[in-house]
């Protein structure tokens, strides 16, 4: 980490904080936050992300190989620093409707029902306290962004993210409403409603995100929500399509599709919507490129109208892999690779395609074996640790970068491996990852993040019969800076950044 404030340990020389929260769950929080770190390092400020409690399947690994979301990750991007552990001290991986892995300071921790967890708040909350304390030391401004609502009255004497949190760092609060689901005045009088007088001072305005429409016709809105409220409404921001920026959470896949009939040299692509599906941010790089469509689908279907089928990452394999079977996804996926069907299965999805997968510990959840769709000649034990790299591997000639984020082994006897790798966590190594079958139909391989990479796209696509579309020549950070670029630029022009200044 960066800044002149390295060294610093009193509390009255640490950075200032402002927290971002919100009414509910998917109002932007996450991309109101990055918005901010980009605003703030064009400003030649000295900014880091935070989050104290994340919960999201959609990880991803910092340069010394450790595990936080990957919302944080971007908004470090977006920073312009490398992500740190600190950044995201906690984070909770769904494995159940009631149960999570906790991931503490980048590494596994074990896995807890809400109950156990919450009977362990008190410890968490003075790690996420450590974390905060060292960003704060290092960096002159640290945006911390809130979990969920922040006003839920039954759960905030144990919420360990937003006004605790914010208490603690005594940090300003910008409170995110959400136009676009309805019911935005009531989300803004609601939500402050529920709080305290002292949580209620501490939010110092509202952004309001997501407008469709005439930015005017809401003049007297803002007009009416400042005098009922006595906050300050820092701006209205217009719903974007043009700039494309990672989401965390996977509501925002949610709402799967019944594709369309493409005709001419569209090539579909089908991701299947896993019950428990991580990184789907994987598939973003794709569904920029044209002549891709790409679907994300949960109802089982004839997938000959698919030019390749993607069983994505998934943090409980063994249980995704039976709904796949009791659903009749299985059926039709082995039955798409029986006509010559291109298919791709990353982490999840590769030890799914394999003979078997064995859990002698539970480590997802009981332990027992489970039979794969016996698409790659390959099997996989689930044990500990937890592999977590930023790697760098080959495809034949072509160079890429990705990360991985595992349990367990998979032993691939005699088969074709699918890439070659060179490094992990900037060690140098040689040997072979993931499988390939003998007509290159069926892959699969533990590395996120290949779409990243467009020489790794183009081989792909060359691969399953489609090498004509064309990819563009930049990927990676240096696409995504493009991004950050143009997410500050419509973040300033609608909302006013000088009151925001003024906050710190």
């Amino acid at each position: 980490m960066k800044g002149f404030r390295q060294g610093l340990d009193s509390t009255e020389n640490m950075g200032k904080s402002i927290a971002v929260f919100g009414t509910g769950s998917d109002v932007g929080k996450s991309i109101i936050t990055t918005a901010l770190c980009r605003f703030l390092f064009e400003k030649k400020i000295d900014v880091a992300p935070f989050k104290a409690q994340n919960m999201s399947n959609n990880s991803g690994v910092t340069p010394e190989g450790l595990e936080i979301g990957r919302a944080q990750i971007v908004q470090a991007e977006a920073s312009g620093i490398p992500p740190h552990v600190d950044m995201n001290p906690i984070l909770l991986k769904p494995t159940s409707e009631v149960g999570a892995q906790v991931v503490l300071l980048g590494k596994p921790l074990e896995n807890h029902t809400a109950v156990e967890y919450h009977e362990k708040k008190k410890s968490f909350f003075s790690c996420a306290s450590a974390a905060l304390d060292r960003l704060r030391s290092v960096h002159e401004i640290v945006v911390m962004e809130g979990a969920g609502s922040c006003a839920e009255v039954n759960l905030m004497q144990q919420d360990i993210v937003n006004f605790q949190m914010a208490e603690y760092a005594d940090a300003p609060v910008i409170l995110v409403a959400d136009i676009h689901r309805g019911g935005v005045f009531a989300q803004i009088v609601g939500t402050l409603a529920c709080m305290s007088a002292q949580e209620k001072e501490r939010i110092r305005g509202v952004i309001i995100n997501r407008f469709r429409g005439d930015l005017s016709l809401f003049d007297e809105g803002i007009r009416w929500l400042e005098k009922k409220t006595g906050k300050t409404i820092f701006g209205v921001l217009p719903w974007f399509h043009h700039i494309r920026i990672e989401e965390e959470d996977s509501v925002v896949i949610e709402k799967t599709d019944t594709p369309p009939a493409v005709s001419g040299d569209t090539l579909m692509i089908a991701v299947i919507r896993l019950p428990h599906i991580s990184n789907f941010t994987d598939f973003h790089p794709l569904s920029d490129i044209n002549g891709i469509s790409l679907h994300f689908i949960d109802k089982p279907m004839d997938l000959s109208v698919f030019g390749a089928v993607v069983l994505p990452g998934s943090k409980n394999t063994r249980s995704d892999l039976h709904w796949l079977q009791k659903t009749g996804w299985a059926e039709k996926v082995i039955e798409h690779a029986s006509k010559g069907g291109y298919i791709l299965g990353i982490c999840g999805g590769y030890q799914m395609l394999g003979l078997m997968i064995h859990d002698p510990d539970g480590l997802e959840d009981s332990s027992g074996s489970s039979h794969g769709l016996g698409l790659l000649p390959v099997e996989t034990t689930l044990s500990a640790p937890k592999t977590t790299t930023l790697t760098s591997f080959s495809w034949d000639d072509q160079a890429g970068t990705g990360y991985e984020i595992h349990m367990g082994q998979t032993i691939r006897g005699d088969a074709k491996p699918l890439f070659q790798v060179h490094s992990q966590n900037q060690t140098l190594c040689s040997h072979e990852e993931g499988c390939i079958n003998k007509d290159s139909r069926i892959m699969g391989t533990y590395i996120h993040g290949l779409f990243d990479m467009p020489a790794i796209t183009r081989k792909w696509l060359e691969t399953i019969g489609h090498g004509h579309i064309h990819v563009d020549k930049t990927g990676g950070l240096a696409a995504r800076e493009r991004e950050y670029e143009e997410l500050s630029k419509h973040f300033q022009k609608y909302i006013n950044t000088e009151l925001i200044l003024d906050l710190l």
